[in-house]
């Protein structure tokens, strides 16, 4: 399976945390895996890995979005582009194979296909402005 297709597994899941207990979070993604038996399973391993290292590090994630967003709150963001900036950030500064300019560009392909006619340039312009800010780099580390 190719990485962009991967990708929207893993988005498709995040969205979902959203709306579920964390006591229920392990049995969505077994039903999730059930429904979806065609995914191999190094494919498998990759998504839960990338789920795993997102939750890790979801609050200075958050802390990012939220700095960058002028105006719009966290809680009030669309659950759609919410998913979409924290996988789109975890890659940029957690993977070292993914370009940031990838990631952003996969984020905007993300937007396009799932969230409003607005979100591709909002995710463009948020994740922009984070890419190239002194600030964010601490989360390199």
């Amino acid at each position: 399976m190719n990485r962009r297709r991967v990708r929207e597994h893993i988005f498709t899941l995040l969205f979902q945390k959203e709306f579920a207990q964390p006591d229920e979070e392990q049995e969505r993604i077994d039903l999730y895996f059930e429904q979806h038996s065609h995914i191999k399973e190094h494919d498998k391993k990759y998504i839960l890995d990338e789920l795993q290292g997102i939750s890790e590090h979801l609050e200075p994630i958050d802390q990012l979005i939220s700095s960058y967003s002028k105006g719009w709150k966290i809680e009030r963001m669309s659950k759609v582009d919410l998913a979409i900036f924290r996988l789109a950030i975890y890659e940029m500064y957690y993977r070292d194979d993914i370009p940031k300019s990838v990631a952003i560009n996969e984020a905007i392909e993300l937007a396009k296909k799932y969230s409003s006619d607005e979100a591709p340039g909002f995710i463009n312009g948020v994740l922009g402005k984070i890419s190239s800010s002194v600030e964010a780099v601490a989360y390199e580390e």
